[in-house]
């Protein structure tokens, strides 16, 4: 249990290059409760283009009451075809993400002038911890590969 909560990284972003076309994930993989297998980060890269959004709910029944779910998650497809490879979650709820889709849509369609201005500077999730939570503190920082960090950052 300790494993599971204090080996995911302290965020899993997605950056976007518009010049490159390109949309960088960085992924944590488990490999369950009792492997010793399968456990770490894997940062992987995608074509723009083969990117689609999906909304998606789910109902489970309960003893109690049922429980719904939903969020937004990006399936990468096979280029000029539907057929889904892949699949990353965007975010947890749907109103989060059909804008966070949105605005990855306008950045990456129109360029970082079609983003809304907001009055306050973005947050870095990745070192703004909260000091009550201990796992997310002992958690390890996000490190992207140097070459992938690199290419994300630039333009060809």
């Amino acid at each position: 249990m300790l494993r599971s909560a204090i080996a995911p990284p302290r965020d899993e972003p997605i950056r976007f290059n518009r010049k490159r076309g390109k949309v960088y994930v960085y992924r944590f993989h488990s490999g369950g409760p009792l492997s010793r297998k399968g456990w770490g980060v894997v940062p992987v890269v995608f074509n723009w283009a083969d990117l689609r959004a999906e909304a998606w709910s789910r109902m489970a029944a309960t003893t109690s009451a049922p429980i719904f779910a939903w969020g937004v998650d990006i399936a990468v497809v096979e280029p000029g075809t539907n057929h889904v490879i892949d699949r990353f979650q965007l975010a947890g709820s749907n109103a989060n993400g059909e804008h966070m889709w949105a605005m990855a849509r306008a950045f990456m369609n129109q360029g970082p002038e079609a983003l809304p201005k907001y009055p306050r500077p973005p947050r870095d999730w990745n070192n703004d911890v909260p000091p009550y939570h201990l796992a997310l503190r002992l958690a390890p920082k996000v490190q992207w590969p140097a070459d992938m960090d690199r290419e994300s950052r630039t333009a060809p």
